[in-house]
């Protein structure tokens, strides 16, 4: 017959279990917040980042395409406003989706891959296209003035949209069509979004970097337009803010590895398209008058549009823009 534990060893066997329990107990309420302070706090500033953001570019929205007269140029801010707005809003989404739904289904991930990425390619590609046209006007102004065609800032953000949605739409959707192994066709579809962001960020680098030259020349005899300086800060912007968001989708493709936070990708690109609208007001505001502008007027002069002594007229200085850097 086994012999029965002592009553010494029965009260140290009770002790132990107790003492773990009570450790047990003891670290895991301590643990949990400090895990979600630690993990959720980029979260958390990046909803408030991402509704201040909606409302300013709401707001450009609202008075490009109602309340001023369409030119080339505010054509393609009024479309960039609405990338921006809407990668706002999809990060918004996304983060609801996290605290309230099933955060762990693969399916729902890739549709959300998506939706967030549609708008960053589609800004992206506008920035570019600004960059591109804006150098072109500096270096080759005639040619720029008078072989331009009238409607080519629509034509070119339509394609852009109709382009990218396409791509991102069935990229988005193939997961519910498809039930079997898609990897083989997914790998090309990112390869394909790899190399549209490495030709785009090397057009948006060179000609960013031509029209910084081209402004730099000019300022020594005059002050440069305003306009130049918002598609030059505009980039800039880009260039520290939104571009870790393709970056770690590159690196994540060929080693398969995140060196940059991902959370940290996501803050930077809220910040990135919630800086915008404030740079075109900072631009168009003229500190040195007293009282308060419409904030129509200031995003007129911000592109180069300002009306002359509220009569409906408009000032020269979009039109001799090009003689200026010319």
């Amino acid at each position: 017959m086994a012999e029965s534990p002592s009553p010494e060893q029965l009260e140290s066997l009770v002790n132990m279990t107790v003492q773990m329990s009570t450790n047990s107990s003891l670290d895991a309420p301590t643990k949990a917040p400090e895990e979600f302070v630690l993990v959720n706090w980029m979260d958390m500033l990046s909803l408030v980042i991402a509704l201040v953001g909606m409302v300013g570019n709401s707001i450009v929205l609202w008075l490009l395409g109602f309340r001023t007269r369409r030119s080339p140029f505010s054509v393609y801010i009024l479309n960039l406003a609405a990338a921006d707005a809407l990668l706002l809003g999809s990060c918004f989404g996304y983060f609801m989706w996290r605290i309230f739904g099933n955060s762990k289904r693969r399916v729902m991930k890739l549709l959300w891959r998506s939706i967030l990425n549609l708008p960053y390619c589609v800004g992206l590609s506008l920035l570019a296209a600004i960059s591109t046209e804006r150098c072109l006007s500096v270096l080759f102004p005639l040619w720029y003035r008078c072989h331009r065609p009238k409607h080519m800032s629509a034509a070119v953000c339509a394609f852009l949209w109709a382009l990218l949605g396409l791509f991102w739409g069935v990229l988005g959707v193939l997961p519910f069509l498809i039930k079997v192994h898609i990897s083989d066709f997914n790998f090309v579809l990112r390869f394909v979004q790899l190399g549209w962001f490495v030709l785009l960020t090397c057009v948006l680098g060179v000609s960013s970097l031509t029209l910084v030259l081209r402004v730099q020349c000019s300022s020594q005899r005059r002050r440069p337009p305003r306009l130049y300086l918002l598609v030059l800060l505009t980039v800039l912007v880009f260039l520290l803010c939104g571009l870790p968001w393709g970056v770690l989708d590159a690196i994540w493709f060929f080693s398969g590895s995140r060196l940059i936070p991902y959370k940290l990708c996501r803050l930077l690109a809220c910040v990135n398209c919630s800086a915008n609208p404030f740079i075109y007001f900072f631009l168009g505001s003229q500190w040195c008058r007293r009282g308060r502008e419409p904030l129509r007027v200031v995003l007129q002069r911000a592109l180069g549009e300002e009306p002359v002594g509220g009569n409906g007229g408009r000032d020269t200085s979009h039109s001799n823009t090009l003689d200026e850097l010319s």
